[in-house]
């Protein structure tokens, strides 16, 4: 009978707080079902389990802060019929690897409540602050349940600050991160600046059309390269772990999203080289919504396979990212900008952005990390094919 164990949301993660269960025992449950909300130093995470079975017990009660690895519950399998002895937690420590996921379940509709509305708990949360009865509202999320997109004037209201997800908690807990990433990873830099007239003139007739909500920014654009350039260079897309490193068989595409109060989260976008470009753009705009208001799933967390972080408009040419463990490669994007740029011999001004991969050199080397970046390029010289 599997013991369902506080799980780790990142190699800067030691310990969490059990804020809300969304099961009780004798419910049963499947794999991918979002069963619990823990709050970590980077907010409040949905927790899915990956198992099938029914909730034997509830070992961790509301308010405990767990360690990674501490039983959360006990899940009772099809055709088992007692509890097993709970172990000790291991140490709260996490590893770099995380190589041992299991691969995702596709993302279920958020759990029934009461009244047997399906609805996520961000949602339920956001309408009981404002007093809006859900059974009035039509949901846009999985399976027709409501999200939080649905609730009227969602988009304006501000991401309520949460206990244990302070500033200061946060850049503690990204300053540990970096820190282990700087001293462990051999990083290496490779740059490379991209003339972006033809996307954006293509990606404005593309948009022309189309109403506000449904056009694309030139950030999916960019997106969309790299993620499909990750599918061809493998030796970027992956986990290194205890046993060295294991590409992987799918892009999960981590983005990096700036949160209203301050700090940074990075949760992955599934599959994204299989994603049309409008399902990409909708992807990015549903991850940062729901980062900016504390409600991403651990699947999220944990299992981007290569990140983007994109400077939008600050003005700055260029940055140089650190990893995120257990990954080996990060892509930045300066931001677009007119620049004196050599075409057919002649000197023109045009839209550009320098773009920076970060490698780790214990999986690849500066030759394969401009061969990534020149993908990336190519493919943004012909956005059409995008």
């Amino acid at each position: 009978m599997p013991v369902f164990r506080m799980p780790s949301l990142g190699a800067d993660m030691e310990a969490g707080k059990l804020v809300q269960w969304l099961v009780s025992p004798g419910q049963r449950v499947k794999r991918g079902d979002i069963v619990a909300v823990v709050e970590t130093q980077k907010g409040a995470i949905e927790i899915e389990v990956f198992e099938d079975g029914v909730v034997e017990e509830l070992s961790a009660s509301l308010g405990q802060t767990l360690p990674v690895g501490a039983a959360l519950a006990v899940i009772r399998g099809d055709g088992e019929d007692h509890a097993p002895e709970i172990a000790a937690a291991p140490s709260a420590t996490p590893e770099l690897a995380g190589t041992g996921r299991p691969e995702p379940a596709p993302v279920p509709a958020p759990p029934a409540g009461a009244a047997g509305l399906a609805a996520s708990p961000a949602a339920r949360a956001e309408a009981a602050r404002i007093g809006i009865d859900l059974s009035t509202l039509h949901g846009s999320g999985p399976g027709g349940a409501i999200v939080l997109a649905d609730l009227p004037g969602a988009e304006l209201v501000p991401a309520a600050p949460q206990a244990g997800a302070t500033v200061e908690g946060m850049r503690s807990a990204i300053g540990a991160a970096m820190s282990r990433s700087k001293r462990e990873i051999p990083h290496y830099y490779v740059s490379h600046t991209s003339d972006l007239d033809a996307a954006a003139q293509w990606l404005a007739a593309w948009n022309a059309p189309r109403p506000p909500k449904e056009r694309v920014l030139l950030a999916a654009l960019m997106a969309r390269a790299i993620a499909l350039s990750a599918r061809e260079v493998p030796e970027l897309n992956g986990h290194f772990g205890s046993q060295g490193f294991t590409p992987a068989s799918r892009v999960h595409l981590g983005l990096a999203v700036a949160l209203r109060g301050g700090g940074l989260v990075a949760p992955a976008i599934a599959d994204a080289d299989t994603l049309t470009l409008a399902e990409l753009m909708a992807a990015m705009r549903d991850v940062t919504l729901r980062a900016r208001t504390g409600r991403l799933r651990s699947w999220e967390m944990t299992n981007a396979t290569i990140t983007f972080s994109s400077l939008g408009e600050t003005g700055v040419d260029a940055m140089a990212g650190i990893i995120v463990p257990p990954q080996v490669a990060m892509v930045t994007a300066g931001t677009p900008r007119r620049m004196a740029l050599v075409r057919d011999k002649a000197a023109v001004a045009a839209l550009a952005a320098t773009l920076t991969l970060s490698a780790d050199h214990r999986v690849s080397d500066g030759r394969i990390g401009a061969r990534f970046l020149a993908l990336v390029d190519r493919k943004l010289q012909h956005p059409e094919a995008l």
